[in-house]
């Protein structure tokens, strides 16, 4: 039977449990359970992780812990009674564990480690606290490093910062919000500004000297040295170093490890210097042989500096090397280290070993306390103390010292008779009364124990010697009475022996005889002569000799006589016990001279403070016994005396002695009656303030009133001890007298000088200080009266200076901190004054700070939840005193500017914290009653009007993000839940006194405002917590969301029919709220909705305002950045506003409006998805495609759905921005073209909007203008350019404006040069495909074309869109996908480059236009795009693939031309045509005869260098033919077989037969060019290919060729611009007439390109042969593969534009002196010049002509007259294996020259293979001399020679005598060569067209600038246009101006209109209409 339990109810897993037994709970070793019942040895309960799942466990699996459990029953909480740092602890550490493997996860490898030490670290000190054996300090400490640890975790995951309170976290509620906020700004400054530290100290190690000579031992002094003040300012560090220049004693580290301390900040900066001596122990001279000298002396060896300030980074400085110097004259040894500093290079150089000191240095900064804890290991291992000299800043008391610090610091000798002066060696002993040698006194330094005597070190032949040598002489105080020491001279001879001799004494006694010490200075004393044998132990013989030369007793003749000679010390003490001072020492022995007390009294303000504090307790107790000897003489001089060293103890040197004073008070002090004469004093000095005329002395006494009180107090004490009391009446009298006097001087105004203010100023600093005496000896209350009467007495008059309105608020503030105030009793008296003087200052706005402080405090004391009397009446009274000027307070500071330094910032942030602090502490405190008397205290509705309005403005400013640091999550539930509270009671105020004829909507708004900005806040939205920490805030707040949100609701029913008044206004709002994902929540919420749609549908009949509100709200819902991983979820929660919850769309169903409900839903559905996609797509880090897609599709839906003109701007302009960061300039241009369609030239005022001023409307259009003609010229799009410089300049021109207009012709002339001289890449197009339903909403199952960027090929593409789309899946094929990927939830990627057709065939036919020119409109205003995939039809031939062989040929139409607004547009329709294998034939053959006749062309105008490009072509032609070449097709197609199935094919096979015989006819005349420019190597090859030409005619079945063709040679034209357009070449007659009609362009299929992978390598050769091409051609079929082969592979492999195969560097940007020396000579020959080709002897009509390409590799030209001209150019695309091959082949060729044609050809544009041409058999005509005559192929005489590039690369081109093993081609079918001609330049030439070769070369052009004649006029750039019928021009129609035939000669007359526009021209037709634009609108933006 299951039984609740009583006791066991928490535990610990101990094991885990899988729960496998029925009702079993799984459980983790490690999880806390609740346990709920038990029954045999199991237990039912919960995890706590997760308390919806309950179970049972086995009992032994649990390990119990001691708990206390709140709400006994259904719902109780069980709490572990264990410490509270354990339980954070546990709580956080499981926090910080999914965390942690979180940071694993997103690669944070650095803090990943980080944590995982510091969780180690907190799991044993948690296990050192669970056992329980540490000392109370020891346990402090560990908590202390537990929460420092923890804190640091919290901060770097970005967790809350947690309250504590001596280690313990601290619950809200038990606490007040003063004090709460208290704790958390400690808490955060503690983390943001580390206090400086007041005291440093230096951290020396020393490692070694290196140096190359040693061989001597050494002595290192390192000291610290200020530079400014010329003088040392610490002791020595002193350490010895072996002969290697190692530590002497390196198992001591003390011995070479030194802590300098003590160092003030103001001790840390540049000129305080480390100074590093050296000195050796040895010879006299470094050089002297060894067995010279036995003796060792001390002599200098170098020195070294180091500026502190190179520490003041913070670094430790390990090995740090030190450069050691030497002084060039040993006589400037002495200050050497100052030569060094001062870098007098004169004075010194480096030692000449050039020695290096290894040291390393720390500068540790706080007390030496902190120190030793924090680098424990530092003094574990020993250190020696280095002090500074004399008493650090502060004295501490108890302080022991009695240190004597002695500098030698020179002498001066006589020669002694010797003719070189002395080497002098001064020797120093201690020696006491009794004569004997004091042992170990002499300090050398630091580092090293003292010693009994000292030796200088020695200066060469000197007898002036420098030392400048410190040593400390800590000699104990009782040895220091009789002491003296004695200083002997030697001189050290240089000699073998060595020996040093006595020539000389000095000595100084350390006490005179009155007890005074040595005093602190330089002495020069005598230096008495002696001998050698002289003995000195006899102290007796010289002591009574003169010691200095300023003492000589009496006329001694000896003594004067040793005043030549003189030796100078210099002294320093500092004791703690000895005093040099003489008046000191007067008082402290009074008694002996009493005629004396008046004399030191008065002289004891001029001794030092630190000889006072030395004394204090002496010289007090010599006050107080002077006194008491009599009080009436020196009571005044005492009391002054007192009042001096009082105030002495306020110094922060002398501060840490009060503590001295106090202990004096209370144990030493005996003064019983000293309280009458101190009270008498005072009150005489306090009575004279208003009268006195200097008031320092009175403010000296003011200031001492603290102590002077304690004193009167403790002598009262005494007094009453002794005597039982007596008197006691007498002394209250005294003080209420006092207090009377200080009562009316404190009442007095000052009257023009400040002097009394500041008195007054000084007695309230120190007045607080005075309660706690007060209260010794009074009640309370009698206490609390006393200072309630005094500060009364304070004049409120607000004139009185600022400084004294401060210290009087500063008083009231030490008040309220005071022991005093904490008593309730006093606390009720005082509040009232307390409250005035905060009242006066909030009304003032004055004094802030010291308010705000004040404020806390006084809430700081009422606890919460304190129901006492005491504390309710405290309430009311600070209710009504403070509330409202609380209120306006915080509206006041919140509304100003934040001060700019982070200082003041800090201040401002504290100052608003700490009143909100006090408001919400207020509030927090009210009970109903306080409430409700509240509201009863306002006599008018206007009162509480704007008392409601001002409470919800402050609450509004409370919820603000940045009232707290983001990490107070605990400071802003806590601010909430007061908030709802008080809300809660004012929102009934609210319906009671401002509904029906009282109704104020001002104050309604406000009220829904906060409301829903409260819901909104970011720390409440729950699901975004983790889930311990949601489970703590629902327990002790609930959900205040959900409770604010019934609130809204009910407020809302109560409205009526003043809800219309909210309508639209408060849609946003609440759609907001209902955007929480908090079911409850919404299901509160969407009633609302519903009653709104009524309510305006009542109004107005529909619901327009409610469906622009909407979708402004959610607009700017995404611009805010609402929601973030959560908002797909959200999405579906919109369609919660109006799906799942089937109230409002069931509501609104049963509605009459119900269609335009339904209506609105779906519109704001479709917005919803688009801006979630915006939303996302705006989190990624770099522009990328998916964002400027995302923002194009949401601009779209503003324009076309929405209409909304003032959101589809703002997104055009973001969309803008979007460009330019990405660089796509042309991009950008045509996005502001938007805008720019959307204004007139017209002087209508505009608004400011965006970045835009307010400006004209023609301003804005100028600006727009300017601004867009800057991007398309970045973009390289100048065409354009031109158009709006023309459109402008219009306008200059018609308001005059020459300068301007001058200005815009120049640009637009400097666009024209552009266009010719700098180069352009064509971009290479793709086609993508998004399937799946993961995709963004505007990406989905859809596909677009994209514009790829510069160089940018198939490939990187395609690794572009991957990296875009990281978990997309790249398709292998190249078919549309079928239904299950469009349904997947996946993202699967298609991608293929696509050929562009471009749609205007009238520039790119016209004759000798630049292909700089024509590159522009190849690949811009695309519309069309196509792509092929060859296929098998029927039973495949393995003999002869060519019979099955299909082309499926897809073109794609998209909803706006490329490039524009995005460099990518959805594809909008889509066709596919299949073509035939015969069609598919004659693309080939058309293609390779097109090549053979550039080549040809071009080696015979002499544009290549190299003849080896057409030797392999022709090689490649019939050498396959002869291999099998052509015969393919003749076995294929010419079969009787296939002519009876196939009877339509008629035309086509005599086609096919036409173009094998025009083959045949190219062929034997290129042989006979390459006859004739071949070298002589390359006859035998020659040779074979003619041999093997005539075996190809003869299985052609060709015997001769006419012989009018034998006759006379035939001869190509150059290409000159002014031969006849649209001429076809055709086979020939013998009579010399064309007899074989040509047929469209369009009627025929391209060149197809196979992938190797596709054709079987048999099949391969039978293509090579049949299109007779060698094995290594690249050019036959330009088609994709079958399904099964990849679709990604690139177009790298061969492009129609590659021109060249030689290495990128040499190809890849032609000089522009290569592009324009193209000749024209043979352009300007006459007519007769130019003799008639004997293939084309007549001449034909112009619309008959052939138009001849140059570039490229077509199909053969055709003209039918039913297709339109765009149907008739097809763009290239550039290869990847010449990045600029595209602008090359342009570049190349100019003015109708023709170059070497690219690799491979692409496919011509097909009609369907159903549709069949005219034949049209052209009639011979004549033509005019100036058209007619066809241009000789001899090259002129001065013609250049261009320079042709070759290439054998195999990985190119494999090699040229192989079968056609390099089939393999894109995947994509690229443009047909023709079609690609007629865009790149069309030169028309009656004569056979050369046929492509594999590999082409570059043939840069070389021709004069001369102008093109009329006829042959390029149309002008501002005919870049759109013609279409379908849908409306894609370039913007700020582009779209009149074509004119001609540009104009001269600028058009001001405002003439232009005769026509582009739409009248021939427009691009297409099946199916495209929908009209929404009319167009001006915008008034």
């Amino acid at each position: 039977m299951w039984i609740p339990t009583e006791h066991e109810k928490y535990g610990v897993v101990i094991a885990s449990f899988r729960g496998t037994v029925p009702y079993g709970l799984s459980l983790e070793i490690g999880d806390t359970v609740q346990i709920l019942e038990k029954c045999d040895g199991w237990y039912r309960g919960f995890a706590l992780k997760n308390p919806n799942i309950k179970g049972i466990f086995p009992s032994s699996y649990v390990h119990l812990k001691n708990a206390c459990v709140k709400n006994k029953g259904q719902f109780e909480m069980v709490i572990p009674t264990e410490d509270s740092v354990i339980t954070e602890m546990t709580s956080t550490l499981r926090d910080w564990g999914t965390m942690w493997k979180q940071l694993y996860v997103r690669n944070e490898g650095d803090l990943f480690h980080r944590l995982w030490h510091i969780m180690n670290e907190i799991l044993d000190l948690r296990r050192q606290v669970l056992v329980g054996h540490l000392t109370h300090d020891r346990m402090k400490d560990v908590k202390r490093h537990i929460t420092a640890r923890l804190d640091w975790g919290n901060e770097q995951l970005g967790l809350d910062l947690v309250p504590r309170k001596e280690y313990a976290m601290v619950d809200p509620e038990d606490i007040s919000i003063t004090e709460l906020y208290r704790l958390m700004e400690h808490r955060h400054r503690k983390k943001d500004t580390p206090v400086q530290a007041s005291s440093h100290h230096l951290f020396v190690q020393m490692k070694s000297l290196m140096c190359s000579n040693l061989g001597e031992e050494l002595e290192v002094i390192f000291s610290l040295f200020d530079s400014k003040e010329n003088r040392p300012i610490s002791e020595r560090f002193f350490l010895r170093l072996n002969r290697n220049g190692l530590p002497k004693a390196p198992d001591k580290p003390e011995r070479h490890c030194s802590l300098f301390v003590d160092l003030g900040s103001s001790e840390l900066r540049k000129d305080i210097y480390i100074t590093v001596h050296i000195i050796r122990i040895g010879r006299m001279g470094a050089g002297e042989k060894k067995n010279a000298c036995s003796v060792q002396y001390r002599r200098p060896f170098g020195c070294a500096v180091l500026s502190i300030a190179d520490l003041l980074t913070g670094e430790t400085k390990d090995d740090l090397i030190l450069k050691v110097y030497m002084c060039n004259t040993e006589s400037e040894w002495y200050q050497i280290h100052e030569n060094i500093i001062k870098k007098l290079n004169a004075r010194y150089n480096l030692t000449g070993s050039n020695a290096g000191l290894a040291v390393s240095l720390q500068l540790l900064h706080g007390d030496i306390e902190q120190i030793r804890r924090e680098y424990s290991s530092v003094f574990s291992h020993g250190v020696s103390i280095t002090r500074k000299l004399g008493f650090s800043n502060i004295i501490m008391p108890g302080e022991m010292r009695n240190d004597l610090y002695i500098t030698i610091e020179r002498g001066e000798f006589e020669k002694g008779g010797k003719s070189v002066a002395r080497n002098v060696e001064v020797t120093m002993f201690i020696v006491d009364s009794s004569g004997q040698t004091l042992k170990d006194f002499i300090s050398f330094g630091s580092g090293e124990p003292p010693a009994s005597e000292y030796h200088s070190f020695v200066l060469y032949h000197n007898n002036s010697p420098r030392w400048s040598e410190l040593l400390k002489l800590p000699i104990p105080v009782d040895k220091f009475r009789g002491a003296h020491i004695r200083f002997e001279f030697r001189h050290c001879s240089t000699k073998e022996k060595g020996e040093k001799k006595l020539f000389g004494f000095s000595f100084v006694p350390l006490m005179q005889e009155d007890g005074r010490t040595l005093p602190d200075g330089t002495h020069e004393l005598i230096v008495h002569k002696c001998e050698e044998n002289t003995n000195l132990q006899d102290t007796t013989r010289y002591l009574k000799l003169p010691f200095s030369k300023g003492i000589f007793l009496g006329n001694n003749n000896q003594a004067m006589k040793a005043t030549k000679e003189s030796f100078c010390i210099t002294s320093f003490l500092c004791s703690t016990k000895l005093t040099q001072n003489g008046d000191m020492l007067d008082l402290l022995k009074w008694r002996t001279h009493p005629d004396k007390i008046t004399g030191c009294l008065s002289k004891l303000k001029e001794i030092d403070g630190s000889e006072i504090v030395k004394f204090l307790q002496d010289t007090l107790d010599t006050l107080f016994g002077i006194l008491d000897e009599n009080s009436q003489k020196y009571g005044s001089k005492v009391f002054d005396s007192l009042v001096h060293i009082i105030n002495l103890l306020q110094d922060s040197k002398f501060h840490h002695f009060k503590p001295v004073m106090d202990t004096y008070i209370e144990s030493h002090f005996a003064g019983a009656l000293a309280y009458r004469d101190l009270i008498k004093v005072l009150k005489w000095y306090v009575d004279r303030i208003t009268e006195a005329e200097r008031q320092e002395h009175i403010q000296e006494v003011l200031k001492a009133q603290e102590y002077i009180f304690k004193y009167i107090v403790q002598s009262r004490r005494l007094f009453s001890l002794a005597t039982g009391g007596q008197n006691e009446e007498e002394f209250r009298c005294c003080i209420q007298e006092l207090l009377m006097s200080v009562r009316f001087f404190l009442s007095q105004e000052s009257k023009g000088s400040g002097a009394l203010s500041q008195s007054q100023a000084v007695f309230l600093s120190s007045f607080p200080a005075v309660y706690s005496e007060l209260l010794k000896l009074f009640d309370v209350r009698e206490v609390a009266n006393l200072v309630q009467d005094t500060l009364g007495s304070l004049p409120t008059i607000l004139h009185v200076d600022d400084s004294l309105q401060a210290i009087k608020l500063q008083c009231i503030g030490k008040t309220v901190e005071s022991q005093l105030y904490t008593n309730p009793d006093s606390r009720y008296i005082l509040l009232p004054v307390v409250l005035h003087h905060l009242h006066i200052h909030l009304q003032e706005q004055k004094d802030l700070i010291m308010c705000a402080r004040i404020l806390s405090n006084v809430f700081c004391l009422i606890k919460k939840n304190s129901s006492e009397k005491s504390v309710l009446e405290e309430i009311d009274v600070i209710v009504a005193s403070l509330l409202d000027i609380l209120l306006r307070t915080i509206l006041e500071i919140t509304s100003r500017p934040q001060p700019s330094s982070s200082a003041m910032r800090f201040q401002f942030q504290d100052v608003t914290g700490e009143f909100v602090a006090c408001l919400l502490s207020l509030l927090r405190q009210m009970t109903d009653r306080h409430y409700q008397q509240l509201l009863d205290s306002f006599s008018t509705k206007e009162e509480l009007r704007d008392f409601l309005l001002q409470i919800f403005t402050v609450f509004r400013i409370l919820i603000r993000p940045e009232m707290f640091p983001k990490d107070w999550t605990v400071m802003r539930l806590v601010a909430n839940n007061v908030i709802i509270t008080t809300v809660l009671y004012l929102s009934d105020a609210l319906r009671k006194n401002f509904l029906n004829e009282n109704f104020d909507y001002k104050i309604w708004d406000s009220y829904f405002y906060l409301a829903v900005i409260f819901i909104n806040q970011l720390c409440l939205q729950l699901e975004m917590f983790t889930p311990s920490k949601k489970k703590k805030v629902l327990e002790k707040y609930g959900d205040m969301r959900v409770t604010m949100g019934c609130e809204i609701f009910s407020m809302w029913q109560n409205l009526g029919e003043h809800k219309l008044h909210f309508i639209p206004a408060l849609i946003g709002p609440f759609l907001e709220v209902t955007l929480i994902p908090q079911p409850d929540l919404r299901n509160v919420m969407i009633p609302i909705f519903h009653d709104m749609m009524d309510w305006e549908q009542r109004r107005s009949g529909n619901f327009k305002q409610v469906e622009a509100k909407l979708i402004d709200k959610l607009d700017s819902l995404m611009s805010e950045g609402k929601g973030d991983e959560t908002y797909r979820e959200l999405f579906n929660s919109i369609i919660p506003l109006f799906g799942p919850y089937p109230s409002l769309l069931k509501k609104i169903e049963r509605e009459t409006w119900r269609e335009s409900g339904v209506s609105l839903i779906a519109t704001v559905t479709r917005l919803m998805e688009r801006l979630l996609d915006y939303r996302d797509c705006m989190k990624m880090g770099e522009v990328d495609g998916k964002k400027i897609g995302c923002t194009v599709s949401l601009l779209n839906f503003y324009k076309t759905e929405l209409n909304k003109e003032e959101m589809y701007i703002r997104y055009i302009h973001k969309l803008y921005d979007l460009h330019l960061k990405a660089q796509n300039f042309t991009e950008a241009a045509y996005t502001l073209l938007l805008y720019d369609e959307l204004l007139e030239w017209s002087d209508r005022p505009l608004r400011e909007f965006l970045t835009y001023p307010m400006q004209t409307e023609w301003q804005r259009k100028e600006h727009l203008h300017l601004t867009i003609i800057q991007n398309f010229d970045r973009g390289k799009c100048w065409e354009n350019g031109i158009i709006l410089c023309r459109k402008i300049a219009e306008q200059y021109e018609s308001y005059y404006d020459y300068r301007n207009l001058s200005k815009m012709r120049m640009m637009e002339a400097s666009l024209y040069d552009k266009i010719m001289d700098q180069q352009r890449l064509e971009p290479e197009f793709f086609r993508v495909g998004f399937y799946g339903k993961k995709f963004p909403f505007f990406l989905r199952n859809k596909e677009f074309v994209c514009r790829g960027h510069d160089y940018e090929r198939l490939e990187a593409f395609q690794q572009r869109m991957l990296n875009e789309f990281p978990h997309a899946i790249a398709m292998q094929h190249a078919n549309q996908p079928d239904e299950t990927i469009f349904q997947a939830e996946a993202q699967y990627l298609q991608i293929y480059a696509v050929t562009p057709i471009p749609e205007s065939q009238e520039v790119l036919q016209r004759e000798g236009v630049p292909d700089n020119i024509k590159s522009f409109y190849k690949v811009n205003h695309i519309w069309k795009f196509r792509y092929d995939r060859p296929f098998h039809k029927g039973t495949k031939d393995k003999e002869n693939e060519f019979k099955s062989l299909w082309v499926e040929r897809t073109s794609l139409y998209l909803v706006q031309s490329l490039p524009g607004i995005s460099r990518w547009f959805e594809v909008e329709k889509r066709e596919v045509v299949e073509m035939s294998p015969l069609e598919n034939a004659i693309e080939v053959l058309e293609n390779k005869n097109q090549q053979l006749k550039t080549l040809i062309s071009q080696c015979q105008t002499r544009q290549m260098q190299n003849i080896n490009p057409l030797t392999m072509c022709l090689n490649g032609v019939i050498d396959a033919a002869v291999n099998g070449g052509v015969s393919r097709y003749q076995e294929a197609f010419f079969v009787k077989e296939y002519i009876l199935s196939h009877p339509e094919d008629g035309e086509k096979i005599a086609r096919l037969r036409e173009l094998m015989l025009e083959q045949a006819q190219i062929l034997e005349f290129g042989l006979a060019v390459h006859e004739k420019f071949v070298p002589q190597d390359m006859r035998p090859l020659h040779k074979k290919l003619v041999d093997q030409f005539f075996v190809m005619k003869s299985s052609l079945g060709i015997q001769e060729f006419s012989a009018c063709m034998q006759a006379s040679p035939v001869h190509f034209p150059n290409g000159s611009p002014r031969v006849c357009r649209n001429s076809a070449p055709a086979s020939v007659s013998p009579d010399g007439t064309r007899v074989i009609p040509r047929r469209s362009p369009l009627s025929y299929p391209a060149v197809n390109r196979y992938s190797s992978s596709s054709l079987s390598s048999q099949a391969s050769a039978e293509v090579s042969n049949i299109t007779g091409q060698s094995e290594s051609s690249d050019e036959v079929f330009n088609m994709q593969p079958s399904p099964s082969t990849s679709s990604l592979s690139s177009t790298h492999s061969a492009s129609p534009n590659v021109t060249s195969s030689a290495p990128s560097s040499a190809r890849a940007s032609p000089l522009l002196s290569d592009k324009h020396k193209h000749s024209r000579e043979n352009s300007c020959l006459s007519p007769r010049e130019r003799p008639c080709s004997a293939i084309y002897p007549t001449p034909v009509e112009p619309s008959q002509r052939m138009l001849f390409n140059h570039i490229g590799d077509g199909a053969l030209p055709r003209s039918d007259p039913n297709l339109s001209a765009p149907e008739k150019a097809v763009n290239p695309t550039p290869s990847s294996w010449s990045l600029d091959s595209g602008k090359e082949a342009k570049n190349m060729s100019d003015s109708g020259k023709l170059i070497s044609p690219p690799v491979p050809p692409r496919p011509t544009q097909t009609a369907s293979p159903a549709r069949h041409t005219t034949s049209v058999s052209p009639s011979p005509a004549g033509r005019s001399p100036l058209k007619g005559s066809v241009q000789s192929f001899t090259p002129s005489p001065v013609e250049y020679h261009s320079p042709g590039l070759i290439s054998n690369s195999p990985v190119l081109s494999g090699s040229y005598s192989s079968g056609i093993s390099s089939l393999s081609r894109c995947s994509t079918s690229e443009t047909s060569g023709f079609e690609n001609q007629v865009n790149e330049q069309s030169v028309p030439l009656p004569v056979p067209v050369p046929v492509p070769v594999p590999v082409p070369v570059p043939v840069p052009s070389y021709g004069g600038e001369e102008p093109v004649r009329k006829e042959s006029k390029t149309p002008p750039p501002y005919s870049v246009y759109e013609r279409t019928l379908r849908r409306p021009v894609p370039l913007p129609h700020s582009l779209s101006i009149p074509v004119t035939p001609e540009p104009p000669a001269l600028p058009p007359k001001p405002l003439a209109a232009r005769s026509s526009h582009l739409e009248n021209g021939a427009r691009r037709t297409d099946p199916g209409p495209r929908p009209r634009p929404l009319p167009r609108k001006v915008s008034q933006l």
